[in-house]
């Protein structure tokens, strides 16, 4: 039997002082404390396990284009000693309130002029299908997953595409709550195939105590 992985890995936390939506927006590098977990997650996936083996196998890293997932890649990339590759297909989703704040309060929601893309939270009405968010990361990753068979790969892309990929795997409806996410950022989404048999989701979080809300540990 062979066994292949496929991570999907959101980028680090992003330096995004004016609280905009940066969607597509290119130019959004990560924070500094994005960088931390960049290099916490190459150290997860390239670390040792007990008796001294790799504990990851990962052959295969592409990032979506934009700056924030090209620099979560790299140190993951450098672990391994393989090459950054680039697929378009895994860009951010289309969202027409890129650029804005986007908030109840003095945000993009209390613009009347707004209000008839909110028609649809179905769709979305906002921005990109969902559907086409799933089918375009499908394709990327079937292309990872074959780069990668017998081993492991890294995809590193956004939170609603793996999300919302996520859902149409496990048969569940697309449309949610954001609040309801299991995706962290600089979070792994693990996919599993043994032969060509989908085998399920694994989900893990290496930079759980690096979040912003992240409890403080006494002695930690």
């Amino acid at each position: 039997m062979t066994t292949t992985t496929v991570h999907l890995l959101r980028h680090g936390e992003v330096h995004n002082p004016g609280g905009v939506l940066y969607g597509r927006l290119d130019g959004f590098r990560l924070s500094e404390r994005g960088q931390a977990m960049a290099r916490r997650v190459a150290d997860h996936l390239g670390g040792s396990g007990p008796a001294g083996a790799p504990r990851h196998d990962v052959v295969h890293v592409v990032a979506s284009p934009l700056l924030r997932a090209q620099e979560t890649a790299a140190p993951i990339a450098a672990a391994f000693d393989v090459a950054v590759a680039t697929d378009e297909r895994l860009l951010e989703a289309e969202n027409r309130f890129e650029g804005l704040t986007f908030g109840v309060g003095d945000g993009s929601l209390r613009r009347p002029s707004h209000w008839p893309l909110l028609w649809n939270p179905f769709r979305p009405s906002w921005g990109e299908p969902y559907r086409r968010q799933v089918s375009r990361m499908l394709e990327g990753i079937a292309a990872a997953r074959d780069a990668a068979r017998g081993h492991e790969a890294v995809v590193v892309s956004h939170q609603l595409p793996i999300w919302v990929t996520r859902q149409a795997l496990e048969g569940r409806r697309l449309w949610h709550d954001p609040r309801r996410r299991e995706c962290t950022v600089a979070s792994l989404t693990s996919l599993h195939w043994e032969d060509d048999r989908f085998a399920g989701v694994t989900y893990s979080e290496p930079c759980a105590d690096l979040l912003p809300d992240a409890p403080i540990v006494p002695g930690a």
